[in-house]
């Protein structure tokens, strides 16, 4: 059973604390938990950014393959990686976490445990948030505040025809992941064999060079799959884009490079899809993370796909949209 719901405000007010006490940038929280609102401070010439994301069981998570650490780990990573998106720093955390009457209190402090550890990689502070009993299953919704200097967020909307199209990373790993467990062949994994998925990095640090030295014309995160999401820089750029198969770096997963339809379409990879004007030289690697060009935007609206025989083939737009496929992960 978890704790009461005041008992365990307060143990995470505990957490908070600590976490804050530690940090190096303790400015930025004027006022964090045990008021109504946290009072946070921007920094002068900076605009903030804000985002929110669901973590359900049975969709985004289970309790049976991913350890607790895992879930906590990955509730924070989804809105860091959203900042990253915008090549923003983040500031604040605030979680609003709903338990089934039956959750242990060890899983509990165990999802803490990997949530306040990402959250003190990247200097962020748990300002607030919400507990609440959940009738089925676990539910965590996460709340992120960054900030960016003014007129400075990269956006899905600055590609133009003759940018290169780069990922951060491998591709298809976490997808490649999960297949196993869907597959049966695998009931549990070892998550130290398989971090792209169990504890994805969210590429913070990345953005912020790419910010700082204006590399990028657009950024998206790959949550949804790389078609998805590529297609939204497309949609919000008014181009299209070619996409070169051969050049797609493809994660290598229990021994075996994954396939290309899983690179293509497969969510949760949580690296950074950027484009650049085509004379601006990007490093290979930015904070020791693989660089790669993988395509090209061009004029006309459409997505392609140049093949390793050098035919093209439409590339149809297959990552995770919600309501419309069963049940993976995504």
């Amino acid at each position: 059973m978890p704790l009461p719901e005041l008992k365990l405000i307060s143990r995470l007010r505990r957490y908070s604390r600590h976490q804050r006490a530690a940090r190096s940038r303790t400015n930025a929280i004027a006022t964090g938990i045990g008021d109504d609102c946290a009072v946070l401070r921007i920094p002068p010439g900076h605009e903030i950014l804000a985002t929110t994301d669901f973590s359900l069981e049975g969709v985004h998570f289970r309790r049976e393959w991913h350890p607790a650490e895992s879930v906590g780990h990955r509730c924070l990573a989804r809105g860091l990686s959203d900042i990253a998106a915008m090549g923003g720093d983040p500031i604040a955390a605030f979680l609003s976490l709903a338990l089934p009457k039956g959750t242990r209190q060890n899983w509990v402090d165990r999802f803490f445990k990997g949530f306040l550890n990402l959250a003190a990689e990247f200097n962020v502070s748990l300002a607030g948030g919400d507990t609440s009993q959940s009738p089925d299953g676990v539910l965590a919704d996460i709340i992120m505040v960054g900030s960016v200097p003014k007129t400075n967020a990269i956006l899905r909307s600055g590609a133009r025809p003759g940018d290169r199209i780069y990922v951060t990373g491998e591709l298809g790993g976490s997808a490649a992941t999960l297949d196993l467990l869907y597959s049966g062949r695998k009931k549990k994994l070892d998550p130290r064999r398989f971090p792209n998925h169990f504890f994805p990095t969210p590429r913070v640090n990345i953005a912020r060079v790419l910010r700082e030295k204006q590399m990028a014309t657009s950024m998206i995160d790959i949550s949804d799959g790389l078609s998805t999401d590529l297609s939204h820089i497309c949609a919000e750029s008014r181009v299209g884009a070619k996409v070169w198969a051969s050049a797609l770096p493809l994660a290598t997963v229990a021994g075996r490079k994954v396939d290309l339809e899983l690179a293509l379409h497969g969510g949760e990879a949580y690296e950074l899809l950027f484009t650049a004007k085509r004379g601006i030289r990007v490093p290979t690697q930015i904070v020791t993370v693989p660089v790669t060009c993988i395509g090209e935007i061009v004029r006309r609206k459409n997505l392609t796909l140049v093949r390793t025989n050098r035919t093209r083939t439409s590339l149809p737009v297959r990552g995770w949209q919600h309501f419309q496929q069963p049940t993976p992960d995504k």
